[in-house]
């Protein structure tokens, strides 16, 4: 009886898996969702990603690559070609969607806000909204901090100019402000901000 018992468990566990897998199949990916990738070759490399509003996500080794609009194992092909100089062989790669972008809100909220978006080496990556007038540091401790490999001496603020699309770079020693150093650069955040912390490097 145990034996059919078990039988029966491991045959849903595996359909349920397989339903799974297949609803994200063909799902195509849009700014906002974030994606769980594991590389097998390299544990180092497992991570979530954010794909941003131009459609792309940040992976290491691979830089910047275009996933808007792709399936999931389209973006496990891009992330593989795009890691493979550091690899003897094409490594496997693994990515689920862990979270799908925010839904729009039936209704206006009470009190307005912007969207701010986390990537990288953070407890929360993600899009985050915040209150106008919020700061990086208030929005960094919104999202949770830091991972232990965050390279916290080169904390990037990254924003484009929407008539332009000009991109523009702030770097902010997060270290040094925790150790009690003048905050220079914390002024408010705008809308489409994006705060990255990217990892330490070997000698960090």
């Amino acid at each position: 009886m145990r034996t059919i018992l078990f039988a029966i468990m491991a045959f849903i566990a595996t359909h349920v898996a397989t339903g799974a897998a297949w609803a994200q199949s063909g799902y195509r990916l849009n700014p906002g969702d974030v994606l769980a990738v594991e590389v097998l070759e390299d544990a180092s490399l497992n991570r979530e990603v954010l794909v941003l509003p131009d459609g792309s996500i940040n992976f290491p080794f691979a830089g910047s690559i275009p996933v808007g609009g792709r399936t999931v194992a389209e973006t496990q092909q891009a992330i593989a070609q795009g890691i493979a100089s550091n690899f003897a062989s094409t490594p496997n790669v693994f990515a689920t969607v862990r979270r799908l972008r925010p839904e729009t809100p039936a209704a206006p909220a009470a009190i307005p806000g912007i969207n701010i978006y986390f990537l990288g080496e953070v407890a929360a990556p993600g899009l985050t909204p915040v209150a106008p007038g919020t700061t990086m540091l208030q929005a960094l401790a919104q999202a949770g901090g830091f991972t232990p490999f965050a390279a916290t001496r080169r904390i990037q603020l990254r924003r484009t100019d929407p008539r332009t699309g000009q991109q523009s770079v702030f770097l902010i020693n997060y270290k040094a402000i925790s150790n009690g150093a003048v905050v220079q650069n914390d002024f408010p955040l705008a809308d489409g901000d994006v705060i990255v912390a990217p990892a330490r490097g070997l000698f960090e």
